[in-house]
């Protein structure tokens, strides 16, 4: 088969389309014919040797995807060849064929199609856990969230809305904050204007119930912006490692600090089915939309790479068998 490899650490540039050997699956596994695969930030981080591998190289990338099932193991039940499945959390998708454990192969219903299924999981599943999970949304709840035009961004926009909450994004252009206000931001400030002040203002002086924090770097400026007793839902921290957070300060403002790994909730096939068939239900409501995605074909895996990097993109980067 064909698949997108690396044998070192390093930029877009060590990233070789080549024919390995198709995988071999076990008495548990499923083998399934790749048709879109996302790419994400991990995958950037695990090129550039700052996330743990196991194995030796070859190594190849990739965590989420789907396709249809080619081959099943003796011991699997309930999915047969032919079948149409997605994962969010199984590696080496960056290939033609892809061995997927049974306990993470998730149902694909017929209206959802394989770019949106591989559009949505890892960063969907996120956003429901956070909004479910880490703080449960509820009816009138102000919410800010960072990065709101990310593509996690965007869906915990939708999804707080849906659960009846009024949302603040934060941006860090004019042409993001359009892609939140068209995802269904109440107001969306941006990072370059005092907006810690300007969500204060919104929210009349009082601050938001919760924020979502994937940044890092602004973890202090996310308490001031939230409410005496509010939240924040630490999740990421793509813009740098956040400070240590004194807990008199907590006790004196009685606001709570979470943090939020998707791997900690995606602990076992009802979760995953359960979860995904909640979100794949949203999507075909219209209650959830997914941005159109940029695709590249797998072996221009190293353009693909290059353009997630330059921070352009607003949706969802695919690589296409």
């Amino acid at each position: 088969m064909k698949a997108l490899i690396y044998n070192k650490f390093g930029g877009p540039d060590v990233l070789e389309y080549s024919t390995i050997t198709d995988p071999v699956i076990g008495p548990n596994d499923v083998l399934v014919r790749m048709k879109a695969i996302g790419l994400n930030f991990a995958d950037v981080y695990r090129r550039k040797g700052n996330y743990h591998l196991e194995g030796r190289p070859p190594y190849i990338l990739g965590y989420e995807g789907a396709g249809i099932v080619e081959q099943v193991g003796t011991e699997v039940l309930g999915i047969q060849v032919g079948d149409r499945i997605a994962f969010a959390d199984v590696p080496f998708a960056n290939a033609e064929l892809v061995a997927v454990p049974f306990n993470k192969a998730i149902p694909l219903p017929e209206n959802i199609s394989f770019e949106e299924a591989s559009s949505v999981l890892l960063q969907g599943l996120t956003a429901h856990y956070l909004t479910k999970d880490s703080y449960a949304v509820k009816k009138d709840d102000v919410v800010l969230v960072h990065a709101a035009a990310g593509g996690v961004g965007q869906l915990l926009i939708q999804i707080a809305k849906l659960l009846g909450g009024v949302v603040i994004g934060l941006t860090s252009s004019k042409e993001k904050a359009v892609v939140a206000l068209e995802a269904g931001a109440n107001q969306v400030f941006l990072y370059s204007d005092d907006w810690k002040s300007a969500v204060l203002e919104e929210t009349n002086g009082t601050g938001v119930d919760v924020v979502y924090e994937s940044v890092g770097s602004t973890l202090m400026d996310s308490f001031t912006a939230t409410r005496i007793g509010g939240t924040v839902v630490f999740y990421g921290m793509a813009g740098g490692d956040p400070v240590s957070v004194d807990p008199r300060m907590l006790m004196d403002t009685s606001k709570t600090l979470t943090g939020g790994d998707l791997w900690n909730v995606l602990t076992s096939r009802e979760q995953r089915v359960s979860r995904s068939s909640e979100l794949f239900r949203w999507m075909e409501d219209g209650r959830v939309r997914v941005s159109q995605p940029t695709s590249f074909a797998l072996h221009d895996g190293r353009e693909a790479h290059q353009y997630l990097e330059s921070r352009k993109s607003t949706g969802k980067i695919l690589l296409i068998p």
